[in-house]
């Protein structure tokens, strides 16, 4: 009994050693946009169906090279036959009930089938790498999401800030309104319409926390994590300068992904896996040589072996005369007989061995040669096409993201300047707000253009960020700040 509490505690520990070690590290810990990357590559389903896919990749490879080798087959029967049989000694017709067994042993070896073994080799040996490349570029997608899903965060994470600056600014003018409208120096009307503003900037505030609760939770989904509660992430520092360059142009770029992106070296690899695709088929059209043999023999309960030789027992007329009327005599010898041989002298006597070649020319089968050809043929071109269209597709996203980036680091600069200009702008219409020289309307319009002037500010900034990480992807570089 007290063993049996032993065990079960021991297994209770060991369930929550493992429980333990299973919970994802959240909780009270900032994580970077690199652990993030890591975390995903190591989680995503979608990389490890992808590893899953390279591994049968290499299955078809290493089943490719067995092809190679000799083919071996056993067999064995043990039959009961009634009836009508054929003796195995007299090659006779009997009807007696007969046990019987046989084993088999025959190869076949492949020595020449138009080098169809070697391509397929080839092209599963193409296959393979080009699965391993799909695996990095998978990889890459993954990485660029994290980092998008990432920098999304940091802009909600600043546009709360702003949010909650403003309605704390819009706050502390209501209380100094009240106290003017208790004081009878202001009218009721200014408090209401500030208040106004003070709700509208309060629902920005929650529009904005529900901005970055839902960031959050679309990068915890990404990384593949059960809840987002209590994940959060660093917040580095991202300034840009005012003379910030993009310093490749669009064609070093292009000319780096090419040379580097695995998407370019996988579509590669498969024209060279359909290039061995077509050897292969057009192998199907040459004779095929093999080396054939085996090893047989067998068992029967009848008798098979001689027990005793005829022996000579006279002479008897054979119901036929000679030309004078004499009876024709011949000799009379007694029947052999037979008695059944042992189980293991049978299964000696009775081997049977054989080898030699065989010659198979193909001649006509339908077509299917031809057509497996054609097939082929088109899965080349198709492969090829590929090729094309990957470098079409890199070439689009490089410039879209080369001119998205110039763009804004362009609205950057310029919104730059009209925030200051708006900062100072609101700045006075407040003072004069302070002062009684504007009416509210007059100060809520300015402290919108205020907000609006922040948003665009932010908008340039983190679609610079990201556009430039997208950039330095293309060109290898690491995704981290």
């Amino acid at each position: 009994m007290r063993l049996n509490k032993i065990k079960n505690l021991l297994f209770l520990f060991f369930i929550f050693i493992v429980t333990a070690n299973a919970q994802e590290p959240v909780a009270g810990k900032a994580w970077s946009m690199e652990q993030c990357i890591d975390y995903a590559l190591k989680n995503n389903i979608s990389v490890k169906q992808s590893e899953l896919n390279t591994e049968i990749s290499e299955v078809n490879l290493k089943q490719s090279k067995a092809n190679l080798l000799p083919e071996l087959n056993g067999s064995a029967s043990h039959l009961y036959d009634f009836g009508l049989n054929i003796d195995r000694v007299t090659n006779e017709l009997t009807k007696q009930e007969m046990l019987s067994e046989n084993l088999a042993l025959n190869t076949d070896v492949n020595l020449f089938s138009g080098w169809q073994n070697i391509n397929n080799i080839k092209q599963n040996r193409y296959n393979y790498q080009a699965g391993k490349f799909d695996i990095d570029k998978m990889k890459n997608d993954i990485s660029l999401n994290v980092a998008s899903d990432y920098l999304q965060i940091l802009y909600n994470i600043e546009s709360l800030e702003n949010a909650k600056n403003q309605m704390g600014i819009t706050a502390a003018q209501v209380d100094r309104t009240q106290k003017l409208v208790d004081a009878g120096a202001a009218a009721k009307g200014t408090l209401l319409d500030i208040q106004a503003q003070l709700a509208t900037e309060e629902l920005n505030v929650t529009n904005a926390q529900n901005n970055l609760d839902i960031s959050y939770l679309t990068l915890a989904q990404l990384l593949n994590m059960s809840s987002a509660e209590g994940f959060t992430i660093v917040k580095p520092e991202i300034n840009i300068a005012g003379d910030a360059l993009l310093t490749s142009n669009p064609t070093q770029i292009y000319n780096s992904a090419v040379a580097n992106l695995p998407e370019m070296k996988s579509a590669d690899l498969k024209v060279k896996s359909a290039e061995r695709g077509v050897s292969s088929a057009w192998g199907a059209l040459s004779p095929r040589l093999s080396l054939v043999a085996s090893y047989g023999t067998s068992y029967s309960s009848l008798p098979s072996q001689l027990s005793s030789l005829p022996a000579f027992e006279g002479y008897a007329p054979n119901g036929s005369y000679t030309s004078r009327g004499d009876t024709v005599l011949s000799p009379l010898f007694s029947n052999p007989t037979f008695k059944k041989a042992s189980f293991m002298d049978q299964y000696k006597d009775n081997a049977n061995k054989y080898f030699g070649f065989n010659l198979t020319v193909p001649i006509f089968n339908r077509f299917q040669t031809k057509l497996a050809i054609d097939k082929a043929k088109i899965q080349k071109i198709n492969a090829e096409l590929t090729v094309e269209s990957t470098k079409l597709q890199i070439q689009k996203n490089i410039q879209q993201a080369f001119a998205d980036a110039s763009a804004a680091l362009k609205n950057y600069a310029s919104s730059q300047k009209a925030l200051i200009a708006m900062e100072e702008s609101f700045k006075y219409t407040e003072q004069k707000f302070n002062v009684g020289m504007v009416n509210t309307t007059d100060y809520n319009t300015a402290k919108n253009k205020l907000i609006t002037s922040q948003s665009q500010v932010l908008q340039a900034k983190y679609q610079f960020v990201f556009k430039t990480k997208v950039l330095d992807f293309y060109q290898g570089k690491p995704l981290k700040f």
